[in-house]
C-alpha cells in the first residue's frame, strides 16, 4: 500500500466516523424534541346533568301558584342575605365536599337555574369569592372539617 492510499483510506474513515457523530447527535436531538413536544398535559373535564320534571296536576294554575309561592318564600329568605353571608354559606358549603348540598345551595342563591346550567350570575359570584375567600381567610380556616362545614350550612341554610 502506498502513501496515498493510506491517506485516502484515513481521511474516508474519519469522514465516516465525523458522519456516525453527526447522525448520532441529529438523532438525539430529534429524540429530545420530540419527546419535549409530547410531554404535554391534557385535562379534560366533561360534566353533563340531566333533569326531567313532570306534572301530572291538571289544574295549571294552581299548581302554578303553589311554586310560585315557595319560591318567593326562599327567594325572599336569599334576597335578605348580606353578600359575606351567601360567600360563607357558598364556602361552608365547598368545604362539606358534597356535590348535591353544593347544587342545592347554589340554586338557592340564585348561581345556578333548575337545571344547573350556570350564567353571568355565577361567573360574577365565583370572582368575587376568589378576592372574598382571600379576605376571609379566618372563616374558612375555622371550618377544617366537612363536618363543621355542614354544621354551618345547616344552620344557616335558608329553606
Amino acid at each position: 500500500m502506498n502513501r496515498n492510499q493510506k491517506i485516502a483510506l484515513g481521511c474516508g474513515g474519519a469522514g465516516c466516523l465525523g458522519l456516525i457523530v453527526v447522525a448520532i447527535a441529529g438523532g438525539l436531538i430529534f429524540f429530545f424534541m420530540r419527546s419535549a413536544a409530547n410531554n404535554r398535559n391534557f385535562n379534560f373535564n366533561v360534566s353533563t346533568n340531566r333533569n326531567s320534571n313532570s306534572n301530572n296536576n291538571s289544574d295549571f294554575t294552581t299548581n302554578r301558584n303553589a311554586n310560585d309561592n315557595s319560591s318567593n318564600s326562599s327567594s325572599s329568605a336569599v334576597s335578605s342575605m348580606s353578600d359575606d353571608d351567601k360567600h360563607k354559606l357558598y364556602q361552608a358549603a365547598f368545604i362539606t365536599g358534597d356535590a348535591e348540598l353544593l347544587r342545592r345551595v347554589e340554586i338557592k342563591l340564585g348561581l345556578r337555574e333548575d337545571d344547573y346550567s350556570t350564567g353571568e350570575v355565577y361567573e360574577n359570584f365565583i370572582t368575587d369569592h376568589v378576592d372574598w375567600s382571600v379576605r376571609n381567610i379566618d372563616f374558612t380556616t375555622s371550618l377544617n372539617t366537612p363536618e363543621k362545614a355542614r354544621a354551618y350550612v345547616n344552620s344557616n341554610f335558608p329553606d
